[in-house]
């Protein structure tokens, strides 16, 4: 085995791990799958996290995730499948943030490794050994990798920040009287 076929098995290694994972997150949003909330389930808790509306934010991180680790296993259109991915796990991160780093308090461990992985795919590429390269990278340009994680931070941007703006909002109204 050669170090060329070294790095397209492990790029198939990580791009399977990774996007099953996301798949299956996005699968308990968007379907109730593996013990999730589906969208009405999901779409509540998403409302209480700070994301409004809800059921949209749900469908949202759900497609980004489901959609984004399936295309990130299959290595089609990898630029776009790990922005997504990337993009999601951001805003978990930040639900988490919180509570510290490690996951075991409740922190953004988790996200933040799932969301770096994805990126760090859709910067590198899928490999030999997927979609991408069967179909001859159409869907895989070198220009789509700066296009997906810019468009993606922006978007990601808005959306946590407003979520964010939200939270603050609500925790400055639920202050105790600092007077009697």
């Amino acid at each position: 085995m050669n170090r060329t076929d070294r790095r397209d098995l492990g790029l198939l290694l990580l791009r399977l791990g990774t996007g099953g994972v996301l798949a299956a997150h996005g699968a308990q949003k968007l379907l109730g799958w593996f013990g999730g909330g589906g969208i009405e389930g999901t779409g509540q808790a998403m409302e209480a996290m700070g994301y409004a509306p809800g059921r949209t934010s749900a469908t949202a991180a759900g497609l980004a995730e489901a959609g984004g680790g399936t295309l990130l296993a299959l290595g089609l259109a990898t630029p776009a499948a790990g922005a997504a991915a990337a993009g999601a796990m951001v805003g978990a991160a930040a639900v988490h943030a919180p509570n510290g780093f490690f996951a075991q308090a409740g922190g953004y461990e988790y996200a933040a490794s799932l969301g770096l992985t994805a990126a760090g795919l859709a910067v590198t590429g899928p490999g030999r050994l997927s979609l991408d390269h069967v179909l001859g990278h159409a869907v895989n340009r070198n220009w789509m990798v700066p296009a997906a994680l810019a468009a993606t931070a922006a978007a990601t941007a808005v959306v946590v920040g407003a979520r964010n703006k939200r939270v603050r909002r609500a925790a400055e109204g639920e202050q105790e009287p600092l007077f009697d």
